[in-house]
């Protein structure tokens, strides 16, 4: 039985993508439509022209609609910038009664009392995301409902941004004639798409380079630890190439996407590549190796920032599954051979094509669509409850039954035996 349809909308500061999708009885993601444009009023992370990211939203979502069929007018919408920062933070309530167990609504009222903490001007709390809990003094309880006690206590990651920053997506979305049912945090939606349980559990860095912004999750132990954007991305690539090579903009993208490499050493130095000339002018010749040159410089920065991160998290040692590289810029030629060996950690790049189903379109398994993949996925997550989470069938029959079918299934064959049993005993 298919679940909900679901829209994500990826705000970022290279493209906005609108992916509409739902779950199919396998629990896999299908892809009903999905929509993409060139983001004209972002500039990493944040919308400084709210009339262009307006007109870019629309062009997405009509995309995606003509795709999926789909009237869109409800969207999850991805939250990332340089102003995100976060914090840890333990709050605890005082149980009224101490002859129930710890429900839902206390575990509610604990992370509502979080909401209501006091920021520095500017700032509000985007999300409240507990790792474990404490109940009447033991720690590193991870479920506690169920679980008699009074003091129910709760280390908290809350993550936070600037007020006119969230409010600027909100107005955007809203002159699309659209509505927000959650705002989400990208690193977070991405974790989602391209990290596996065991990885989460052991312990990894999630590093979603984007165009105008990288943004790292770590986790340990299946718990979020840290969370950090850093204000370089793609782009700034990009704009070194073109101050490098004395080329317009549009042929520096080109030429990274095309030629570009993270390592020089790998590029040899007699290899050009020819650039068209301006308005008559002659062609450019570009070296190769050069090109890799000036790409290798910025990407050794961005990797510092990260692992800087990594070191401040106090969770270098702990990071088993080591890190997950995704975005466009994980695209990068030998950026997995240079990650390892600034930071010496295992490193692989990350798809979202695990959580999806067969015939979806082959782009939307690219790393770049890894934000828009993770917000569906994070809609999903909130529409179906843990337990009502579909699980793989073994046998055809069986999948296509519902909780109240397969109840009047085993209902019939209880009666038959009694009946068996009874016409026997007389």
């Amino acid at each position: 039985m298919e679940s909900e349809i679901i829209v994500g909308l990826d705000i970022g500061t290279t493209k906005i993508a609108a992916i509409v999708g739902r779950q199919n009885q396998y629990g896999k993601i299908e892809i009903l439509g999905y929509g993409s444009t060139e983001s004209i009023g972002v500039k990493r992370g944040v919308v400084i022209n709210i009339d262009n990211t307006v007109e870019s939203i629309k062009v997405a979502v009509k995309q995606a609609e003509a795709k999926s069929g789909v009237n869109i007018k409800c969207i999850n919408v991805g939250i990332a910038g340089q102003h995100i920062k976060s914090i840890q933070h333990r709050g605890s309530i005082i149980r009224n009664s101490v002859n129930t167990e710890i429900s839902q609504d206390d575990i509610n009222r604990l992370i509502d009392d979080m909401y209501r903490l006091v920021m520095q001007p500017g700032e509000e709390i985007v999300h409240v995301i507990p790792q474990e809990y404490i109940v009447d003094k033991e720690p590193g309880i991870k479920r506690p409902i169920g679980i008699s006690g009074v003091c129910l206590e709760a280390n908290f990651h809350i993550i936070t941004g600037l007020v006119t920053a969230v409010r600027n997506i909100n107005r955007c979305v809203e002159r699309a004639g659209l509505e927000i049912v959650d705002q989400i945090l990208e690193p977070l939606a991405s974790a989602d798409a391209v990290l596996s349980e065991e990885e989460k559990e052991a312990g990894v860095v999630l590093v979603d380079i984007g165009g105008g912004t990288t943004d790292i999750a770590i986790f340990q132990d299946d718990i979020i630890r840290h969370t950090a954007v850093i204000p370089l991305g793609g782009d700034i690539i990009t704009e070194d190439i073109k101050e490098g090579c004395t080329i317009i903009k549009k042929n520096a993208e080109k030429l990274k996407v095309l030629y570009g490499s993270a390592l020089a050493s790998e590029s040899k130095a007699d290899e050009f590549v020819s650039i068209p000339g301006l308005q008559g002018r002659p062609a450019k010749e570009i070296s190769l190796k050069n090109l890799a040159s000036i790409i290798q410089a910025r990407m050794e920065e961005i990797i510092e920032y990260v692992y800087s991160e990594i070191k401040a998290s106090g969770y270098e040692r702990k990071l088993i599954a080591g890190i997950v590289l995704t975005g466009g810029g994980s695209q990068m030629k030998n950026i997995l051979q240079l990650t390892e060996f600034i930071t010496g950690m295992d490193c692989r790049i990350g798809y979202p094509n695990h959580h999806l189903a067969e015939n979806v379109p082959a782009e939307m398994a690219l790393p770049m669509y890894a934000t828009g993949v993770g917000l569906v996925i994070k809609g999903l997550a909130k529409c179906v409850p843990p337990s009502a989470e579909p699980e793989k069938p073994k046998e055809e029959p069986i999948q296509n039954h519902s909780k109240k079918t397969k109840g009047n299934f085993f209902e019939s064959i209880f009666k038959k035996g009694k009946q068996f049993f009874d016409e026997d005993v007389n």
